[in-house]
């Protein structure tokens, strides 16, 4: 097991408490080619960050968004098996890995 503390509850608070609006919402999903890049373009748009779990070759399938989206202010970060894509305003803090 890894050190990794993940506090589950918080982040179900966080995503309850955007229920009426969109915007401050943690988005899962899978990045596997089938959903169009210009769909997670308009979630980081609306302020949401997304948390997804990589299916195939990362570079072919950022492709279509991961410029834009720094484009726009937003990050992106690859972390194990998964791809953390947050608007702008929200850093991803990478300094404990």
């Amino acid at each position: 097991m890894s050190d990794f503390d993940l506090d589950l509850g918080a982040v179900e608070q966080r995503m309850d408490e955007g229920d009426t609006d969109r915007e401050g919402r943690v988005v899962l999903g899978v990045l596997n080619g089938t959903t169009p890049p210009a769909e997670w373009v308009e979630t980081i748009e609306d302020g949401s960050v997304l948390v997804l779990s990589i299916d195939g070759d990362l570079n072919e399938l950022a492709a279509g968004f991961a410029r834009e989206v720094k484009e726009i202010g937003g990050e992106l970060v690859h972390f194990r098996a998964f791809l953390i894509v947050t608007p702008p305003g929200i850093d991803i803090d990478t300094d404990r890995l």
